[in-house]
């Protein structure tokens, strides 16, 4: 990676005019070049002037700021350096189209993808004005909206490194992650989050300036304070005016360019640290847009389709998604957890992108309002949707999307009957499920608002939940990834949606499960630690090369600490169409070992229990399990 910064000189020397020999009244003049020399000698005079010229050097995103293609040309995604360069893309494409909604802050935006563009290109040189440098980090504390977008993407269009965090997050966390990362300036989501973590920072982190995305100055507090504090117009302005000279004039010509590495750092990701201090994932501008390429695959996302935004921009999984959906021309609409019921029903996206919890509590009050209607309703509605979960797991089998652990297939005459039966069950459970897709369903669907498909990803989906919205009609997409992965490394397509798995790899990338505790290399069906390799995985962890060599050997393979195994290739019977997809059973570290050497899988364990209206939370403790297990291996008790 590129480690000039900006500030740099560069010596530019030349002569005012070329030598002069005067020899007898007679002047020759000769195409030759001095450097700050006056000589004169017997007779003749050698004249020169040089002129010292610095440029500035300014790492930069190529297509973005339309310095690498002429500006009528067409740009394709191969040719993308740094994630900006996906807006100039986009505004060829889409220009006119809505972008972004965020009606939530004040003021309410909507901006089409030529005026975000604008909005980050003046950001940008709002930030070069106040002193933002290449390689510099830049800590990004806020919550996800239209100007978080903004600020992310002009952080690294100027070369810089965002070290991103939520503003709930405590100011011992934040200030740690300030002070490990080595940042240097500090943009916050508004007055009151700011005024809550001010004295901390001014004592121990003090920042060079620091940006409002939102509210107004007049709101921090001032006692003690000596940080410059800029709001976002502000810098907008600072931007535009620059812009503006450059167009009026040759100033622009007083930079050097150098475009941006896919292989520079784009952002440090941390890390949950609930296993200890959180870790920084470096992740570059190649692993995300590794991922906005791909991502289609997945989510075959059109131009003017609507999405969901509820997720926390700094979270690996949502950004990565955002940058993809803006490269297809959606228009994107901020939410949160208090205004996603409505906004469900009002907007109804296309696509919602979201964790399990929103899906388990779509569930929930689905279950809820069910069981709040009159007996009659309640009796018809449960039946009914226990037939359409009956034709859905039949429909299944004689598509062959059952999961299978079997390495070797079942007999031809044994499929051919097993087929058989599910299509006839299947025929006769159909009118019923017609019946309850007119009674039922299409309300549920009506109220839930999600046209084509949830994708869940971040955590485990409870197979209940997911076989209920499979019944209804609704797809769900389930996916895996790590931060330290970019996160998405497999996903469930619509075409081959398999029900408790997490779908295929994403292009390029490679899994593999190994022995826990001997790394041999497991056969497909086989249960054993995840690893994957490819263009997603992260550069490494920030300033701890001890942990990244822990995670990442030396052939590239990332050790996921996840357990699993993967489907076995069939030609006939039930699992015939879903060879090669990933299917998770927990963490390796949570599993339990019983004095009996049975191993205990708690995630199982607790989604059971999750299923009852009376548990909100629940944790499986080794120690307990051991005691219950114990009593029911002596027929002394049972064990639920």
């Amino acid at each position: 990676m590129a480690s000039t910064s900006l500030g740099a000189s560069i010596l530019v020397s030349h002569c005012s005019s070329a030598p002069e020999f005067q020899v007898s009244g007679m002047r020759l003049v000769f195409g030759y070049k001095a450097f700050g020399c006056r000589t004169s000698r017997r007779g003749f005079r050698v004249r020169c002037e040089s002129k010292i010229q610095e440029k500035e050097l300014r790492r930069c995103s190529p297509f973005l700021e339309r310095l690498s293609l002429p500006r009528e040309a067409a740009l394709s995604s191969n040719e993308w350096k740094s994630v900006p360069d996906i807006w100039r893309s986009s505004v060829e494409k889409y220009g006119d189209r809505v972008a972004v909604v965020d009606p939530y802050h004040d003021p309410p935006s909507t901006f089409t993808y030529r005026q975000l563009e604008q909005e980050i290109l003046d950001f940008v040189e709002g930030l070069r004005v106040v002193g933002v440098k290449a390689d510099e980090k830049i800590a990004l504390f806020a919550d996800n909206s239209c100007r978080w977008l903004v600020a992310d993407q002009g952080i690294m269009a100027t070369g810089a490194v965002n070290v991103v965090r939520g503003s709930r997050s405590s100011v011992e966390e934040l200030l740690q992650i300030y002070c490990h990362s080595e940042s240097v300036a500090l943009v916050v989501d508004n007055p009151e989050f700011f005024n809550r973590i001010a004295e901390s920072f001014s004592y121990k982190a003090a920042p060079k300036f620091v940006i409002l995305l939102w509210g107004e100055k007049s709101s921090l507090v001032t006692a003690g304070r000596h940080t410059p504090v800029y709001s976002y117009n502000e810098i907008k302005k600072f931007g535009q005016e620059r812009r503006a000279k450059f167009a009026r004039s040759n100033d622009s010509g007083k930079y050097e360019y150098e475009y941006i590495d896919p292989d520079d750092i784009a952002t440090i990701m941390y890390t949950s640290g609930t296993t200890g201090n959180p870790k920084g994932v470096m992740l570059t501008h190649q692993n995300l847009l590794h991922q906005i390429r791909n991502l289609s695959d997945f989510v075959p996302a059109e131009a003017g389709e609507r999405f969901l935004s509820m997720l926390p921009s700094w979270h690996a999984y949502e950004r990565a998604c955002e940058y993809f959906i803006f490269t297809c021309g959606v228009e994107q609409k901020y939410t949160s957890i208090r205004f996603l019921k409505d906004d469900l029903k009002r907007y109804q996206p296309h696509y919602l992108i979201s964790v399990p919890l929103v899906y388990e509590t779509l569930y929930s009050g689905i279950q809820k309002q069910i069981s709040a209607s009159s007996p009659a309703r309640k009796f018809l509605a449960l039946t009914l949707i226990k037939v359409s979960l009956a034709y859905t797991e039949m429909k299944r089998v004689y598509e062959g999307l059952c999961l299978t652990k079997n390495q070797k297939p079942p007999m031809y005459i044994v499929s051919l009957v097993d087929w058989l039966w599910a299509r006839v069950v299947a025929f006769f459970l159909w009118p019923l499920h017609m019946l309850a897709e007119k009674l039922v369903h299409r309300k549920i669907r009506s109220s839930i608002g999600i046209t084509k498909a949830g994708v869940s990803g971040g955590g485990s989906l409870p197979m209940h939940v997911d076989k209920f919205f499979e019944a209804i009609g609704v797809n769900v997409q389930n996916g895996y990834g790590l931060t330290e992965t970019s996160p998405v490394v497999s996903a469930r397509r619509l075409r081959c949606n398999v029900l408790g798995s997490v779908g295929h790899p994403i292009k390029d990338t490679e899994f593999k499960i190994v022995d826990h505790e001997t790394g041999t290399v497991l056969p497909p069906g086989s249960k054993g630690i995840v690893k994957v390799r490819g263009p997603p995985v992260m550069k490494g962890y920030y300033k701890n090369p001890l942990a990244t060599k822990q995670v990442i050997d030396d052939d590239g393979w990332f050790n996921t600490g996840d357990m699993g195994w993967i489907t076995p290739q069939h030609s006939t019977g039930r699992s015939r169409s879903c060879g090669g997809v990933i299917v998770l059973e927990g963490r390796a570290k949570d599993t339990i070992v019983l004095s009996t050497g049975e191993n205990v899988e708690p995630l199982e364990i607790e989604e059971a229990a999750m299923r009852s209206n009376l548990i909100q939370q629940i944790v499986v403790i080794g120690q307990v399990l051991v005691w219950r297990l114990w009593f029911r291996n002596n027929g002394m008790g049972c064990f639920t």
